[in-house]
């Protein structure tokens, strides 16, 4: 097992645990956005999460499918499809270039940054097994569940604990300030959507 397949095991370990959903991962989450994200097909996807193998592709092989994804998946402003000349723009190469990198080459590193950068995807989308993409694209979606299932978590961290160690011997002015501090933040929102 790969380091990628281990941290994406203890990954979706973790996301079962916050979301409920032992071995259903896969209804948990959004497995559409999680392909649309990664470049990885939905299928494949939804057989990760299930913590299943796939079989792992070439690099070229990969760089060729996810070029063809970003082709399928990603729109001009206008809601249509980009043309192979606007890719190989945005790429800052030929067409024919493009043709041969989807036929059986791969791009140099400029113009896949390039493309890369023009549609904002993360870096290493072109590059990334399988296992590593979704393990990037769950990080996230991971600490998201966590600050909801934990929303004190940040308060737990050792600058917090030394400063409650000090509270006994600080000054009276200090520990007004402190008191003061902790009541603005602690003090109902305006809007009432906080409860502490």
């Amino acid at each position: 097992m790969s380091d990628a397949h281990g941290s994406l095991a203890e990954a979706r370990e973790r996301l079962e645990e916050l979301t409920d959903s032992r071995g259903r991962l896969a209804e948990a989450l959004d497995v559409g956005d999680l392909s649309y994200r990664t470049g990885i097909p939905a299928g494949t996807v939804a057989a990760l999460l299930a913590g299943g193998d796939v079989p792992e592709s070439a690099l070229g092989a990969r760089v060729r499918q996810r070029l063809d994804f970003v082709r399928e998946t990603r729109r001009r402003p206008d809601g249509k499809r980009y043309s192979l000349d606007e890719l190989a723009r945005i790429a800052g190469t030929s067409r024919q270039w493009l043709s041969e990198w989807r036929t059986h080459g791969l791009p140099s590193l400029e113009h896949a940054d390039r493309l890369r950068r023009h549609f904002d995807l993360p870096a290493g989308f072109f590059t990334a097994d399988d296992a590593e993409a979704l393990h990037a694209a769950l990080q996230p979606v991971l600490r998201e569940l966590e600050a909801k299932a934990d929303p004190l978590a940040p308060l737990r961290t050792p600058g917090f604990y030394r400063l409650a160690r000090r509270a006994p011997h600080m000054s009276p002015r200090k520990l007004q300030a402190l008191a003061e501090w902790a009541e603005m933040v602690t003090e109902r929102s305006a809007s009432g959507d906080d409860d502490l």
